[in-house]
């Protein structure tokens, strides 16, 4: 019930970590991870100050154009019209 409450107030679930063989150093790496997947830390420095109407705005509008661009980016990869990005070197 708690669960669904929440989800429908729009609020992301919590994020969990396990800390396996009390290796902390390790579950610490993963939830920073985790955190930085999902922009918690960029919405936490954007808490930090107060941010007017107008940047709220301008910003918006460069997320949506960044979120613009990479669809169209990956829809003409799929098609074939872009070369596939390269691997990343591991």
């Amino acid at each position: 019930m708690e669960r669904t409450r929440r989800a429908a107030k729009g609020e992301r679930p919590l994020v969990q970590i396990f800390v396996r063989d009390n290796n902390v150093d390790q579950a610490l790496k993963a939830l920073k991870k985790k955190m930085q997947r999902e922009g918690s830390f960029r919405e936490m420095k954007r808490h930090v100050h107060f941010e007017k109407p107008s940047e709220k705005r301008a910003r918006q509008k460069a997320e949506a154009v960044r979120r613009a661009r990479k669809l169209a980016r990956k829809r003409a990869q799929r098609e074939g019209l872009l070369p596939a990005p390269k691997g990343r070197g591991r």
